[in-house]
């Protein structure tokens, strides 16, 4: 496959120790899971050197990396907008703030094909449906089903850009609050 647009470009440091294209790859992309990554490899979007790459490639200092996104895919045939309520806490032309309650699942997944946060979003927001791609549209960050608490939505993609790096810089404040009923085992 040949790259068209080159989307990430990676010089790695003389200091940098030899190691796996996959795990160099998923130390400095936290956005995508390591087995994504081994995807995106395997399918020729990484090219070590100017030579499509392979996940067992070694990576030492002095090289390039260069990986050229995948099209992102939506599968709407599983997003549909549902009228679900949802509890807004602020919005403007680029974020959604929603507080999740518990039992609200927040994306599809096998099991909940629908009545999700994302369901309700696509409904309130259509436009979130371009952000991101796959079957979590706009979501940065998710809550797990059993938890309440506001989420951040992006209705852009550049404000879904911003946010990543926010969260990856850990420049949000985030507090966790817990209440307990007994003792728990």
């Amino acid at each position: 496959m040949s790259l068209n647009k080159i989307d990430i470009q990676l010089n790695l440091d003389a200091e940098n120790p030899k190691q796996r294209l996959d795990a160099y790859l998923a130390s400095q992309l936290t956005d995508y899971s390591r087995s994504t990554l081994k995807k995106f490899i395997e399918a020729g979007y990484v090219r070590l050197n100017n030579v499509e790459a392979k996940s067992s490639d070694k990576v030492r200092g002095g090289d390039l990396v260069e990986l050229s996104l995948p099209p992102v895919e939506v599968s709407s045939s599983k997003l549909v907008a549902q009228d679900i309520h949802l509890n807004i806490v602020f919005e403007d032309e680029a974020i959604l703030i929603v507080n999740k309650p518990a039992g609200l699942v927040v994306h599809p997944a096998a099991g909940h094909e629908d009545g999700t946060l994302v369901n309700a979003l696509l409904h309130h927001a259509p436009e979130i449906r371009e952000v991101g791609g796959e079957d979590r549209p706009g979501i940065i960050h998710r809550l797990d089903k059993g938890t309440s608490g506001v989420m951040v939505v992006a209705k852009s993609e550049p404000a879904r850009l911003v946010l990543l790096e926010q969260f990856k810089a850990r420049s949000v404040y985030k507090e966790y609050w817990a209440l307990a009923h007994g003792v728990p085992s």
